[in-house]
């Protein structure tokens, strides 16, 4: 590696630490330490990185290239579509929980992805627990915002006694937890 390759990619990996919505609460040392247990991975434009429906093993922060988050519905109709560039992260919800992925990620250019999978945060739990503790706030508060959203979003569709029934009864009704998830 070329020393303006090298760095090339301590600046984007800079761009991470300062700019990412995920790693605000770390300090920048913590940055530091949570993007060691990171794998860096190369993407070809139009290459899939996961598919809907996959298992969630983890997450990638976009070091270069962008990203469009496809979710299709089961005629294979596209029914959204995002697109996401450096510093953005996707593919979240798969650390600490067990989601199937929500949309099928795909390169829309060439890109640099920052790979943090589930066996990398068992080690982080290990080696800086207070980092992992950290970080797992972070993802909370996310969730919480996304539930707040859908609740927001159901109020227009469904009435009050459904709604309290799906929020309430994933907690308390393993048979309801299924259904949802």
């Amino acid at each position: 590696m070329s020393g303006s390759d090298k760095f090339s990619r301590i600046k984007n990996q800079g761009n991470i630490i300062l700019k990412s919505r995920l790693l605000q609460n770390l300090s920048k040392v913590e940055c530091y330490e949570f993007l060691q247990l990171c794998h860096r991975r190369d993407y070809l434009k139009d290459e899939h990185i996961y598919y809907q429906g996959d298992p969630g093993t983890g997450m990638y922060f976009i070091e270069e290239g962008k990203v469009q988050l496809i979710t299709r519905n089961e005629e294979n109709e596209e029914t959204f579509s995002h697109t996401i560039e450096s510093p953005e992260s996707f593919g979240v919800s798969s650390i600490g929980y067990e989601f199937r992925r929500f949309a099928t990620a795909k390169c829309l250019t060439d890109c640099t992805l920052l790979g943090f999978f589930k066996p990398d945060f068992e080690t982080l739990k290990k080696r800086q627990p207070h980092i992992a503790v950290k970080f797992m706030e972070t993802l909370a508060m996310i969730a919480m915002r996304q539930l707040s959203t859908a609740i927001d979003e159901l109020k227009d569709t469904s009435d009050a006694k459904r709604i309290i029934a799906l929020q309430y009864g994933t907690y308390h009704d393993d048979e309801q937890k299924r259904i949802i998830f």
